[in-house]
């Protein structure tokens, strides 16, 4: 029977397990040795490590990163060049014109793979990985694509400001997400004038980012809220209130009349107890358990006891992770081994928790991308739909071959490779073996697996693996080690968190 009790985990129930499920869920998993290093810490202190990660160092993030001007506008100059080439017929001045936004459009594509790489990079190397972790959930939630913005720095600001928000007020977060350049361009808002208001924006702000698909509203409201989000643009890298193309006249949204603005909109659909529900549901799901109708009318008092929280502290998101990490029910059997990793939490927890080095991240965005998830490009606005959508028989293939790469440095689709990329240091791995069987080799295969593995893997798999290990002829170490992962790996449950 599923523990659905938000009380607080026990000292006594805090162990290795319960530990590694925290730094799977809400990071992106860890050695032992840093598994060891939360159980020390207790259930309280180790959600406060994770949570209040701003005490920990982080690498600084500049706004020069990268160019901002590659799809800057054109200058007055500029643009006077182009209407009197247009004016003129001018053919070598028209074709010179495409000639250089061809070449824009190169260096942007370029950037906005740098961006990917310098994003999966960051969630390997961080000291901060609930950060991370959050800056994707928002990624997947506000959801917006690089193929349809088509400007890699504002993908790139779009990303800073989920992580300086991360764990901040909600409220704030959707009024800034109105104020975004790359929401704005993604959802045609800076085309939405006064007599022309596009829906898009306010559509998508009811139905997917605050109140939840059908949930309070009417397509009147819909239209009302265009209305109040009119004017509401962008220039160059910054938002603008364009007053002169925003309908400053009387607007009904969820029955409440007066000259509402889209920071109203936000405030009118944000008081709303459906917005608190919807948002916990996600975040369920997201953390806890993403299997088919979940969360459902069972847990439903976990999500309405978590939504509660997050009214009574007026939206700030991180008491009401502390609250559901804190809880029994996150740490109850039925919800470890629950989800299916990601694309992304697949490659990023392969290489923090078994230490292999991350080869090449050129690679390891284009095999997320087979798996289903391309960084800064979702499907659409919905974002990724997660759960058992990520596993099929083509990605299943992929996930084994990426694992195999990560291991043992070889590409399935190249013969030719750097053998010395092939090895790493094992030595941290064979440690964490070595200290969970004081020195019996016939329980080096189980250690193997409870390390790696979430749940246990069935009898059969097990048994199989064991004999396997036993034709080694010698201790888990080296070479031997990496072929057992290869096949450890390659478990179904392996894929699940």
């Amino acid at each position: 029977m599923t523990n659905l009790s938000m009380s607080p985990i026990s000292k006594s129930q805090w162990n290795a397990t319960t530990a590694r499920h925290l730094l799977n869920r809400a990071g992106f998993g860890g050695t032992s040795a840093q598994v060891d290093a939360l159980v020390a810490m207790g259930p309280d202190g180790a959600v406060d490590y994770l949570l209040n990660y701003e005490s920990l160092p982080a690498e600084a993030i500049s706004d020069t990163q990268f160019d901002r001007d590659i799809r800057r506008p054109l200058n007055d100059e500029e643009r006077s060049m182009v209407q009197q080439a247009r004016k003129s017929n001018d053919e070598n001045a028209l074709a010179q014109i495409q000639k250089l936004r061809n070449e824009r459009d190169g260096l942007d594509r370029k950037q906005a793979q740098e961006v990917q790489k310098w994003w999966l990079r960051r969630m390997i190397e961080t000291g901060r990985p609930f950060e991370e972790k959050m800056t994707l959930f928002w990624h997947g939630h506000f959801a917006t694509g690089y193929r349809t913005i088509e400007d890699s720095y504002h993908m790139f600001l779009q990303n800073q400001l989920f992580r300086k928000n991360a764990v901040g007020n909600f409220s704030q977060l959707v009024m800034r997400i109105l104020r975004d350049p790359a929401m704005l361009k993604y959802l045609d808002n800076d085309e939405s004038r006064k007599g022309r208001p596009n829906e898009n924006l306010a559509r998508e702000l009811m139905e997917l980012f605050v109140l939840g698909e059908g949930n309070a509203y009417t397509e009147n409201d819909i239209k009302e809220g265009a209305r109040a989000l009119t004017g509401y643009t962008f220039e160059d890298d910054a938002f603008k209130f364009n007053a002169g193309q925003h309908d400053g006249e009387s607007k009904i949204i969820l029955g409440q009349k007066g000259e509402w603005d889209g920071d109203d909109f936000a405030r009118i659909i944000l008081s709303r107890k459906e917005s608190s529900e919807f948002l916990c549901r996600k975040l369920y799901r997201f953390f806890v358990n993403d299997g088919p109708g979940m969360p459902n009318a069972k847990v439903g008092t976990v999500t309405k006891a978590l939504a509660e929280e997050l009214r009574k502290k007026q939206y700030e998101i991180k008491p009401v992770l502390r609250m559901l990490f804190r809880s029994q029910h996150f740490y109850d059997t039925a919800n470890m081994g629950a989800t299916i990793k990601s694309p992304v939490q697949l490659t990023v927890q392969t290489i923090r928790e078994l230490g292999v080095p991350p080869r090449d991240l050129s690679t390891l965005n284009s095999a997320t991308d087979l798996m289903g998830q391309s960084l800064f490009m979702p499907p659409n606005v919905k974002g990724w739909e997660c759960g058992q959508t990520w596993i099929n028989t083509s990605t299943f293939f992929v996930r084994q071959n990426l694992a195999v790469y990560l291991i043992t440095g070889k590409r399935p689709d190249a013969f030719d490779w750097d053998e010395s990329l092939a090895h790493w240091n094992t030595d941290l791995l064979e440690s964490a073996i070595s200290s969970r069987t004081s020195g019996d080799a016939s329980k080096e295969a189980d250690a193997l697996m409870d390390i790696v593995l979430a749940i246990d893997a069935s009898t059969e798999r097990r048994e199989q693996f064991k004999k396997y290990v036993q034709t080694l002829n010698g201790p888990l170490k080296g070479e031997r080690l990496v072929a057992a992962l290869c096949l450890v790996t390659a478990m179904p449950e392996y894929q699940l968190c």
